[in-house]
């Protein structure tokens, strides 16, 4: 028995094919590291020869990088399984990405697609490691943008893991790759990738993955990572087919994403968690679920949890033709230039009610307009034990200049005859002639402006106007409550909630609002605190129908 275990243990390990090494330095290879040199010739025949030897022996190869700068020119490497690529740290080992030679080539760092190499289940990436580099993309420029022209862009992996990369300033998706089975995004560094997308192209983020090509269930971490002004999201999931199952198995834990379009955004995953996360600045939302990805397939049935959610320009949380369930707990959503969590219909994807929503034990404060609004019709949502306090600071009053008090940067406006409430205009979208910005803060004289896109100098959308041109903020909403119901919200459980403002000058109108559009039906709305805003706690312009109210306090008799 003893020698059959040994046989078997010597088939496992079979020795390495010849001229196939599991250990490369790069430098003995024909790379030179030296920033002249085109390296991306050796590295391809490297990687080919080593890919080889994988096929043949099945032992994983190592190709390991010391620094330097590796100019990779005019042609992506298509990669191979069983090899890993390692450098000695970012700041050391830098692949500078090129294509001034071949400006058709978007000159990836690695790929391996389907359309391009027939990637799919059966013909699939297995066991790489990419580790401890920089990918520096800024050196890719094209007539047109191609979502080819990533840092790395590899379809159908299993068994990757991404670990400590910095990768920058890529045409696309600075990491962009899809269908990743048992893998691992860790500590990864996205800044100012997607630099040639307008918005409204495929990709263009720091760190995307595309989902859905395994089946059901495709196993991937990403943690640790921070994304800083990528073109669109910072992170996101995105259901590459409109007809594949939304699959389990994500997790993002961790990861910081600031100054991009969007946070992290759940484009089609079901079950997805996102926990101890920051997403700060994002000239959108902050965390984002709805049907705007390729499939046009929002997530589902995800948890966002223990994230602190903060001074985005527009929502802190929007969840738009989702059919739900979704759990937003025990997150801090403050600061936003708007609403901190919103329900909207974007127009695409799923239409019915967003059923089995709950928003529980999260902190909501600080936030432009109102703290909750549902814009979207609801069913069996339930708001359990939030603090909603200290919202609707978007509460300045219609303001204008010109002449020589006015003055304009790339991302400022100075009207030293002003004397407007401290960010009382965020949020806000300012106008001087057909030129807009969005505010990012103010104080009495001067507006920040946010840039007009992620990574972005300016902020305007056009010309910077010239001194003295007239301007024009618009008034503030004249109702901002804490929950709006701005649509048919049945059968909801509205219970526990403490809705009030303790500023000295109030700016949150209203505890509960329904208004004309809006309804309740069939609701539990009980035992909530609703006293102290500026002008009552509940304010019903349709009255609810069915249900129970009881228990709640407010500043009136109404109960």
């Amino acid at each position: 028995m003893a020698n059959e275990v040994l046989l078997d243990s010597v088939r496992v390990r079979r020795p390495a094919s010849a001229g196939a090494p599991l250990y490369c330095d790069a430098l003995e290879y024909g790379l030179t590291g030296d920033g002249a040199t085109n390296d991306q010739p050796a590295l391809a025949a490297l990687v080919d020869r080593l890919g080889t030897g994988y096929a043949s022996d099945g032992r994983a190869r190592v190709i390991y990088c010391p620094p330097g700068i590796y100019s990779i020119r005019d042609a992506g490497t298509v990669w191979r399984s069983g090899v890993s690529l390692i450098g000695a740290g970012p700041a050391a080992t830098r692949f500078m990405l090129s294509n001034e030679g071949n400006r058709a080539d978007p000159t990836p760092l690695a790929f391996w697609t389907t359309v391009q190499h027939g990637a799919d289940r059966d013909r699939h990436i297995a066991d790489c490691t990419f580790a401890d580099f920089q990918i520096d993309g800024s050196g890719v420029a094209m007539a047109e943008y191609n979502y080819l022209a990533k840092g790395l862009g590899l379809q159908y992996v299993v068994r990757g893991v991404f670990r400590n990369l910095y990768i920058h300033h890529t045409a696309a998706t600075g990491l962009g790759c899809d269908f990743l089975q048992d893998s691992l995004i860790d500590g990864v560094v996205v800044v100012g990738c997607g630099r040639l997308d307008n918005g409204e192209q495929m990709g263009g983020a720091g760190i995307g993955v595309g989902i859905g090509g395994w089946g059901t269930v495709e196993r991937l971490t990403i943690a640790n990572c921070t994304a800083l002004a990528n073109g669109t999201n910072g992170i996101f999931l995105e259901l590459q087919k409109d007809y594949w199952a939304p699959p389990r198995g994500f997790r993002i834990v961790g990861c910081h994403s600031q100054g991009n379009r969007f946070g992290i955004s759940d484009w089609g995953a079901d079950g997805l968690i996102v926990s101890a996360c920051t997403m700060t600045g994002n000239l959108e939302t902050g965390f984002d679920v709805s049907a705007q990805g390729t499939s046009s397939v929002a997530g589902r049935g995800g948890l966002l949890t223990d994230c602190v959610i903060d001074g985005n320009m527009r929502d802190g949380v929007s969840i738009g033709n989702s059919p739900g369930p979704y759990t937003v707990r025990g997150n801090r959503i403050s600061g936003n230039g708007r609403h901190g969590y919103h329900a909207l219909d974007l127009g695409r994807g799923y239409q019915g009610p967003i059923r089995d929503v709950v928003i529980e034990s999260n902190e909501f404060w600080g936030n432009g307009l109102d703290a909750v609004r549902i814009d979207h019709q609801m069913t069996d949502a339930v708001l359990l034990n939030n603090r909603i306090r200290n919202n609707g600071r978007q509460y300045a009053r219609a303001a204008g200049g010109t002449g020589d008090a006015v003055r304009y940067g790339e991302r400022c406006l100075v009207d030293r005859s002003a004397n407007w409430p401290h960010d009382g205009h965020r949020g806000k979208v300012l106008r001087v002639g057909r030129s807009v910005a969005m505010v990012a803060s103010n104080t009495g004289d001067e507006l920040t402006l946010a840039p007009v896109r992620p990574d972005g100098f300016s902020a305007w959308s056009g010309d910077v106007p010239p001194p003295g041109c007239a301007y024009d903020l618009p008034a503030a909403p004249e109702r901002r409550a804490g929950i709006t119901i701005d649509a048919p919200f049945d059968s909801a459980t509205v219970r526990g909630n403490r809705i009030w403002d303790n500023h000295e000058s109030r700016t949150q109108t209203h505890g509960l609002w329904i208004t004309e559009r809006g309804s309740c039906v069939d609701c539990r709305v009980e035992d909530n605190d609703l006293a102290g805003n500026a002008e009552d706690g509940l304010r019903l312009d349709t009255p609810p129908v069915g249900g129970r109210w009881r228990d709640n306090h407010v500043d009136s008799d109404w109960s």
